[in-house]
């Protein structure tokens, strides 16, 4: 099957070819002919799947030879990488069409986007900077065809959800709905059920790990993550790593500890501005950081094919989050690996991942690490990144010597 058989607008398919796309993914060959049919659609999928293109080609095959000049089509994302990243996508693809898409997010001036938004044919916007302009009238939504939300859960996570709802009132009462979600918490379900009527749903993809990708656990005192970390940078013939941590301040201390270490490594997290954030993730893209750390919510959005490495300095809140976030490695036929930081707090999450996988995650161990290296005294521990933990610790003998290790189970 090729995007011919789609057949689109010969625009559209002029922007297709452009793009270099040949071979639909799975989700596009089960959801693209159920929007081009004006379904509803739920799509359950992650990062990686190329649900982009889901939306954004039946939208631009609706939207080609229609009435220019106003907003027949929203899509609602929850961070700017991501408004950002889906607006570019949809430029590249509709490249060959007189179709404009604006895009619009905090942490930039807002009055651009108002003179913008005036020729826009289709909008992607993050829910709070869109409530401005929905404020000031400076959107006209009367006309909208079609609504997207994408990234349902982590819309969820964030607190957008009352957001929407609030947007959903200034939308005509008919238009087409497309809901998409990496993972569907009871929240997101019952927000499917008020916003969709009579929906398709394809699921691709969310239940496992991909095959090109290799894991493994790494034991380890909460007080030695970072130490652990450095040890396995210099041991791996990593390209381009991706970490990720569970706060801002984390994030941010440790691309610091990093930078400090000699590595080309910068921080994505949602303090930073606007500017800021795009520098640390065009410099992650074209390879002058090596390194980028960055919190779940700020690396939606990261699009980078050759991603050699995921490291979980800290293991995710989640079974779902975890093959969501080792999904952003071994993509597009290249392999990948992922590594994850665990203490002895984390057993029970393990355990979940282990379930969900079906099977058991190794284990592994750096034989020239000291894993025995007490905790630092109190007045110290700014030195060290995460919260006090006592350490459990086991004696494992080898051929040569006898090493202390976190002990994770009992």
């Amino acid at each position: 099957m090729n995007f011919e058989t789609f057949n689109f607008h010969p625009s559209v398919a002029a922007g297709v070819a452009a793009a270099g796309y040949e071979t639909p993914t799975p989700i596009q060959t089960q959801a693209i002919p159920q929007v081009l049919n004006g379904r509803d659609v739920m799509g359950l999928a992650q990062t990686g799947t190329g649900k982009t293109a889901v939306f954004a080609l039946p939208i631009l095959n609706r939207l080609v030879g229609g009435q220019y000049g106003c907003v027949r089509a929203l899509i609602i994302a929850p961070t700017r990488e991501l408004a950002e990243q889906i607006h570019r996508a949809i430029e590249t693809l509709g490249r060959k069409t007189r179709i404009r898409s604006v895009a619009v997010y905090g942490g930039v001036g807002i009055h651009p986007q108002i003179q913008k938004l005036k020729h826009a044919d289709i909008v992607v916007a993050c829910p709070g900077r869109l409530l401005d302009h929905i404020g000031r009238s400076a959107i006209d939504l009367s006309k909208l065809e079609v609504l997207v939300i994408d990234e349902a859960d982590q819309m969820f996570d964030m607190g957008f959800v009352p957001d929407i709802r609030r947007i959903l009132k200034h939308l005509p009462k008919k238009h087409q709905t497309l809901l998409f979600s990496a993972t569907m918490p009871p929240e997101i379900r019952l927000l499917a059920g008020e916003v969709l009527r009579d929906p398709a749903t394809v699921q691709v993809g969310i239940t496992a790990p991909a095959d090109t990708v290799s894991h493994a656990l790494y034991p380890v005192a909460q007080h030695l993550k970072t130490a652990l970390l450095l040890k396995l940078l210099g041991n791996t013939n990593a390209r381009s790593v991706l970490v990720f941590t569970r706060t801002k301040h984390r994030a941010k201390s440790l691309g610091k500890k990093l930078a400090a270490a000699g590595y080309q490594s910068a921080s994505l997290q949602g303090n930073l501005s606007q500017s800021a954030r795009q520098s640390a993730l065009d410099g992650f893209r074209d390879g002058t950081f090596r390194i980028l750390v960055a919190t779940d919510i700020a690396a939606r959005g990261i699009d980078v094919t050759r991603i050699s490495h995921v490291i979980n300095y800290d293991i995710p809140s989640t079974p779902e989050a975890y093959i969501h976030r080792i999904g952003r490695t071994g993509r597009a036929t290249h392999s990948g690996e992922a590594f994850t930081l665990v203490t002895g707090e984390d057993r029970n999450m393990v355990r979940a991942i282990n379930r969900m996988i079906g099977s058991e995650i190794e284990q592994r161990t750096l034989s020239a690490f000291d894993y025995g290296s007490p905790a630092p005294d109190r007045e110290d521990r700014s030195q060290w990144i995460g919260k006090p933990q006592r350490r459990l610790s086991v004696v494992r003998k080898s051929r040569n010597k006898t090493k202390s290790i976190p002990k994770i189970f009992t």
